[in-house]
């Protein structure tokens, strides 16, 4: 059975993770590192991806100041998205095979690991208690209005119309090694989303796991749950790793 590598590194810079995306990527395509996993938190960031709207920014320059928010451009698909503490970060570097003649991979091969990377995420938030799927022409997890009905913390739009419990934005680089990954709300604090059209999707809810579970589970029981539904839709042997050292690997 192949390995993947899980770093679990608490809470990391976006533009420090970034980079360290950038380098794990290089040696895993040279074979000198395993296929790898990492799971961290990011301080509070907003991050466009390549089909981002500057106007999807709501927040201009005193606000994001005065609340703490970074603002990064990055390379993967998708529009805007909020991350920060209490949201678990997953950036899966994998090697999804062959590219095309156009230097792509296959659409039908992204696509699928899309949909893998959803049922990843509806798998193991079924383990803790929690309905979610997918909604059909839209990537990410998705709650339906009927389980928030249930919910007296859930906000009233949520109720009304499917909430998005996890975004998806990824890239697949030249040597066919992928980036970036998934955001599942485990507990943020969900005012944030207040500064975005998260998604490029107006009217859209943003939901955690805060608002649906109580109590909510701990992070590392989402890690470990998250782990083990990773290896199983991946086929993979998952193996920790200490994290400190590859954060100060140079």
């Amino acid at each position: 059975m192949n390995v993947c590598e899980v770093h679990t590194l608490g809470t990391v810079p976006f533009r420090e993770a970034y980079s360290l995306q950038e380098r794990m990527a290089a040696e895993i395509a040279t074979g000198i590192r395993s296929q790898s996993l990492l799971l961290l938190e990011h301080p509070h960031t907003f991050t466009f991806g390549r089909r981002g709207k500057p106007g999807n920014l709501l927040w201009g320059e005193s606000e994001l100041t005065a609340r703490g928010v970074e603002v990064h451009w990055t390379d993967r698909g998708g529009d805007v998205t909020y991350h920060g503490p209490g949201q678990l970060v997953g950036y899966p570097l994998l090697r999804l095979g062959r590219l095309d003649p156009t230097g792509r991979l296959p659409q039908a091969d992204f696509v699928g690991y899309l949909r893998r990377l959803e049922q990843v995420l509806i798998r193991a938030v079924a383990g803790l208690g929690l309905a979610s799927g997918q909604r059909r022409g839209l990537t990410g997890v998705w709650v339906q209005p009927e389980v928030a009905s249930r919910c007296s913390r859930c906000p009233p739009a949520a109720k009304q119309a499917p909430s998005k419990l996890a975004s998806i934005g990824v890239r697949v680089d030249a040597r066919g090694v992928s980036r970036h990954g998934f955001a599942l709300n485990v507990a943020p604090d969900m005012r944030y989303w207040q500064g975005v059209i998260a998604c490029d999707l107006p009217g859209a809810t943003m939901i955690s796991l805060a608002d649906l579970l109580d109590p909510v589970p701990p992070m590392p029981e989402v890690v470990q749950a998250i782990v083990v539904e990773f290896g199983r839709a991946f086929g993979f042997e998952m193996r920790l790793i200490e994290a400190a050292p590859l954060i100060h690997e140079t």
